[in-house]
């Protein structure tokens, strides 16, 4: 069997993410646990209990998903649930997860990382007004032509290509408003979309340049299993090493994700399991899109778990 783990990114969080196995399985209480004492902040309430407008603060959702992701991961591998995997991906923010998973750095220093990336991708949305629209029925020529013909000398640029079918556009905010009108006049759905900012484009710069000091002062090592980068759409590694890894998570910042271009590269390796690790069901959902017929496993509540462990008599840390 061959296991690829998704790991998904922001937009993902949600209050009350995490908590079922915070309560339930000592596997994710120690990551939660371990997140606050690092942080010194208290990253597990805003995740449990919100609120609502903190959680969502993009210095604040990068954290609790990452840590969310990496507590569900963790609780299956102790279970046994998965094992082995043989490749991992991670929409934006998760292709930090999946490195991580990979063995490319430790959790302590992956939370810096994500800390750091969080804070400096909001300051640079505070900085300079902008947006994104999702394209519903648009493919990337056409994307393209409505950025060209929208943008009349402001950004406006493709953001994620998450499936063939739905394009994510990222740029001023007045750029957008013109681009809905042109979608909606070739005859896409327009959905404007609760953002900080222009994220994966121009407006992003100064955040990628700072990103790139604090990449230089973290350590990494080669990932023990291919990880695919939201930028090429390949795995990470080659003749470049881990030097070509931090590069590429600084141009993730300004470049389009490439999701569905990178759900396609592991599709041709024959993958015969495909596991969603982390809050929500987007992941599952672009699968949908991409491959309906994909053996997909989404793991966001422990429904389903308690039950495959009963049935196989794993033991329940339960905990009130």
């Amino acid at each position: 069997m061959t296991l690829a783990l998704l790991c998904p990114g922001q937009g993902a969080q949600h209050v009350g993410m995490g908590k079922d196995f915070y309560n339930t399985f000592g596997a994710a209480r120690r990551i939660f646990d371990q997140a606050d004492q690092v942080l010194r902040f208290p990253l597990t309430t805003l995740c449990f209990e919100g609120p609502k407008e903190s959680l969502n603060k993009t210095d604040v959702a990068q954290l609790a998903i990452f840590v969310t992701s990496i507590a569900i991961c963790e609780t299956l591998f102790e279970l046994g649930k998965i094992t082995a995997p043989a490749y991992a991906a991670g929409l934006s923010l998760g292709e930090y997860t999946a490195l991580h998973l990979a063995g490319a750095f430790s959790f302590e220093d992956g939370l810096q990382l994500v800390k750091a990336r969080g804070k400096l991708m909001q300051a640079a949305a505070e900085a300079a007004p902008s947006t994104m629209l999702a394209l519903l029925g648009s493919d990337e020529p056409a994307a393209q032509a409505i950025c060209d013909e929208a943008a009349q000398g402001e950004i406006l640029v493709p953001a994620n290509f998450n499936t063939p079918g739905q394009i994510v556009i990222s740029g001023a905010i007045g750029a957008c408003e013109r681009a809905a009108k042109v979608a909606e006049a070739k005859g896409c759905r327009v959905v404007p979309l609760e953002v900080a900012g222009a994220f994966h484009s121009a407006f992003m710069q100064s955040a990628a340049d700072q990103m790139a000091d604090v990449l230089a002062r973290i350590p990494f090592s080669m990932p023990r299993l291919p990880v695919i980068s939201n930028v090429t759409a390949q795995p990470h590694g080659g003749e470049g090493g881990v030097d070509s890894i931090k590069q590429l998570l600084v141009r993730q910042i300004v470049a389009p994700v490439r999701w569905y271009q990178s759900i396609e590269t592991l599709r041709a390796k024959n993958i015969t399991r495909w596991v969603e690790l982390g809050p929500g069901r987007s992941l599952t959902g672009m699968m949908k899109k991409i491959d309906r017929k994909a053996p997909m496993e989404n793991y966001s509540t422990t429904v389903g778990i308690i039950a495959m462990c009963l049935g196989k008599s794993h033991p329940l840390s339960a905990h009130t």
